[in-house]
């Protein structure tokens, strides 16, 4: 693979990798860091990534493999919680708080999920990948990728009107 292709083929996947690396490390040191070496790792296997179908889903694999690998480290006791990359333009300065809040809850509430479900509702909902993709991904069959995607979406919503009940933000 000369890098022309990586770049064509592999560098556009950067923000993807790095934004699932970031919902399942929780810090976006982290989540640079593992990205790079996802990077680096698809650069010296460049000449065998032609022979794979989807480089996407071989990214995110290795992108998911390595973040569990990090995760079950030492290191992860280092990590910080850090989610705040929402921002929308807003006409009015309570919504746009409002707006945050409910970003930010649900982003609690995704971080809190089991490890599976985090990775499956961040592939789905986030980064918009077909349940196929998740399937290969994720090394899982077709009903554990929809079962782990509704479990997920029901605590988070489960969350939010418990939280709405109780008027707590």
């Amino acid at each position: 693979m000369t890098s022309e292709f990586y770049s064509q083929h592999v560098i556009p996947l950067e923000g993807k990798i790095f934004r699932f690396s970031r919902r399942l490390l929780s810090s976006e040191d982290a989540a640079k860091d593992a990205t790079q070496e996802v990077l680096l790792k698809l650069w010296r296997l460049r000449g065998q990534l032609e022979d794979i179908n989807n480089i996407e889903a071989y990214a995110m694999t290795t992108t998911k493999n390595l973040c569990y690998d990090v995760l079950k480290s030492k290191h992860n006791k280092t990590l910080e919680l850090v989610h705040s990359n929402y921002s929308a333009p807003s006409s009015c300065l309570s919504s746009e708080i409002e707006a945050r809040d409910e970003v930010s809850l649900v982003a609690k509430f995704i971080n809190e999920l089991p490890e599976q479900q985090r990775a499956v509702i961040q592939l789905r909902d986030i980064e918009q990948f077909t349940n196929k993709e998740i399937e290969e991904i994720m090394n899982m069959n077709s009903t554990s990728v929809r079962v782990a995607l509704s479990r997920a979406r029901k605590k988070i919503i489960s969350e939010l009107k418990k939280t709405a009940d109780y008027g707590i933000r």
